[in-house]
């Protein structure tokens, strides 16, 4: 079974009244609840703005003198034993709108796969609506006590960051996160180091380092290629979100889909329901029909089972918007995994046919709705827009259309 680092009591500083600042610290569950938030901000004002709105950081430099002084004022530990224990009460509860509205509350948890979550800017692992969506999706899901487990990519270097330089040109900037001074936490193994898991099928091999972000009662584990069993180009594949090297980005899919539903299966988790956030992790559809080839069932019941269970939001709405490889790139990663779901590659290959545009490569978004039988779009606006990119893969929706 799997830990998590690092570990009680490592603000040392921390005066035994405030210890619980800690747990408080590392769940984001401060991040939607102001009352919460304002307990770092009472502590220096300033030291919280020059964080970033970072806890774990302001907590790291503020110095013991301050925290001392705030554990002797009655008035701010009346405020922090209220939200003490309004945080606990919360995390410690199973119920919900789902206990009490589903037949079967004990259910197997939903896997989420999303490429980006927009959770806070302490945490740089979005650029857009696609990620503040998964990110309320998944905060939401905690208030409504769904049993979520969430997949996504640590992004050390984050999204695209620009200024303007004083000559009024703009030039992009690297700002590589301090893994160790966010509110996240480090997935431990049984020997004491960091759970480190081998992306199955991929060659050369490469490894992810596990982490946790603990959003109220919802985990989110991220996978993390910048580690030194990796060499310099597979180190890169999670360095920014959304990189422009098509290759790069086939191997990024790849391990978010694959390598993310390997992380689970390594972890013990496992799931009823997955849901995709749009087309980057699709390639874990693929993962739960082989597990279930694998297992004795013929490709077409295991795809049948998958696609039942298995729901699809898409985002973009115009067509360059869509993730598409070309057959080459597919044979290089794919070609041993085609006889392990029992297909040709032929048949492989069709499973990413967009109709509109056969030869252009494999779509990820055709593919995602092809093995999926529940779809959703972001607005009903939006629902308009996909279902004419989509008519020909998403016939209810066009139905709804007319």
């Amino acid at each position: 079974m799997a830990k998590f680092g690092p570990g009680p009591n490592r603000f040392d500083q921390l005066p035994e009244e405030l210890r619980d600042l800690e747990d408080l610290a590392f769940n984001l569950w401060w991040s939607w609840h102001p009352a919460a938030r304002m307990l770092f901000k009472r502590l220096n004002r300033e030291a919280w703005k020059e964080s970033g709105h970072n806890p774990i950081k302001m907590l790291e430099e503020l110095p013991k003198e301050t925290l001392q002084l705030a554990s002797e004022d009655q008035d701010y530990m009346r405020h922090y034993q209220a939200e003490i224990t309004r945080f606990h009460e919360y995390v410690s509860s199973k119920e919900g709108w789902f206990t009490k509205n589903i037949k079967d509350p004990g259910s197997l948890p939903i896997s989420y796969f999303s490429a980006e979550y927009g959770l806070h800017h302490s945490l740089p692992f979005y650029a857009g609506g696609l990620g503040f969506l998964a990110g309320d999706h998944v905060k939401e899901c905690s208030d409504l006590a769904v049993p979520l487990v969430a997949v996504g990519f640590m992004y050390p270097e984050g999204y695209l960051r620009q200024k303007i330089r004083e000559d009024g040109w703009q030039e992009n900037v690297d700002e590589v996160l301090d893994r160790d001074s966010a509110p996240i936490s480090r997935v431990m193994g049984q020997d004491g180091t960091q759970a480190v898991i081998k992306v199955p099928f991929m060659e050369p091999p490469v490894v992810v380092a596990v982490w946790k972000v603990a959003i109220g009662r919802i985990s989110l584990y991220l996978l993390d290629t910048d580690i030194d069993k990796n060499d310099p180009w597979n180190r890169k594949i999670s360095a920014h979100l959304y990189t422009g090297d098509l290759e790069q980005r086939l191997r990024q899919e790849i391990i978010l889909g694959i390598g993310g539903s390997e992380v689970l299966s390594s972890l013990g988790i496992k799931h009823s329901v997955m849901h995709l956030n749009e087309g980057h992790p699709a390639f874990a559809l693929l993962e739960r029909i082989r597990e279930r080839v694998q297992d004795g069932m013929s490709y077409e019941d295991a795809a049948s089972h998958v696609k039942a269970t298995s729901v699809f939001t898409t985002h973009t709405p115009v067509p360059a918007g869509h993730d598409v490889f070309p057959f080459h790139l597919m044979d290089r990663y794919f070609s041993d995994y085609y006889p392990l779901l029992g297909l040709k590659r032929e048949e492989f290959l069709k499973l990413g046919s967009n109709p509109a545009n056969s030869r252009a490569g494999f779509n990820m978004t055709a593919f995602a709705l092809r093995m999926s039988a529940h779809h959703n779009a972001v607005s009903k606006r939006h629902s308009q827009v996909a279902g004419q990119m989509w008519t020909s893969l998403w016939p209810a929706q066009g139905k709804e259309r007319a």
